[in-house]
Formats: structure tokens, sequence, C-alpha cells
């Protein structure tokens, strides 16, 4: 997955802010990672991972194997932290497009001091 270098700048900066999600340590890249990883990006889209190794090659590599794996974009590298992007599926969007819709016609109107007074 590629992205354009205007769409990488604005998930870095919305990254920014976000708390690591998953913390990878001793263990490595395990599979129970991996699955905890796609959780993640399916209910975020764009996550921040953290992770305890010390050296720097092995960290880039397993960012590319994350990446490969769960068919992701990487966005950032600093240091010991990850952002990486992934979007989430077409007919998700929908179906949540189609309840936020139901949940906004079931409310009624809000009303105000002055409507009480009348």
């Amino acid at each position: 997955m590629t992205l354009s270098i205007t769409q990488r700048r604005r998930f870095s900066a919305q990254g920014h802010a976000l708390n690591p999600i998953v913390i990878i340590g001793k263990a490595g890249l395990t599979k129970s990672v991996l699955e905890e990883l796609d959780r993640g990006l399916f209910s975020h889209e764009l996550i921040k991972i953290k992770v305890h190794l010390g050296d720097r090659d092995t960290r880039k590599s397993m960012l590319d194997t994350i990446c490969q794996e769960l068919n992701a974009a990487p966005i950032q590298q600093i240091g010991k932290t990850f952002v990486i992007y992934r979007p989430r599926p077409e007919d998700i969007d929908q179906k949540k497009a189609r309840t936020i819709k139901t949940r906004q016609q079931k409310r009624e109107p809000r009303r105000t001091k002055r409507s009480y007074q009348n």
C-alpha cells in the first residue's frame, strides 16, 4: 500500500496525538501481537505502536513485517515508536454511517430555557 506525501503528512500529524495501542516487548512479534494489531487497525485505521527492542535494524525489519502481514502502510518511525495506517473496508463504513443516521433521526429536538417559558 502506498500513500502520497500529503496523506502521509496528514496521518503523521494525527498520529502524533495518539497513545500506543500495542507495546511489543522481549518476545517480539508473535501471532497474538499481530492479531491485536489487526483488531486495532480494523477499529481505528491509524494506530501507534511502541517497541522495546534495542537494535535499530531489528525495529526496521519489524515495521516492514507488520506492514506486509497486515497490508498496512508505514506512516512514521521515530525511535521505538511506529505509526501505521490501513483504511477500513468500505462495507463497514456504510454500516456505520447508516447506524449514525438512524440514531440522529430518533432523537427529539433539544429544548432550551426559553421554550419552557412559553
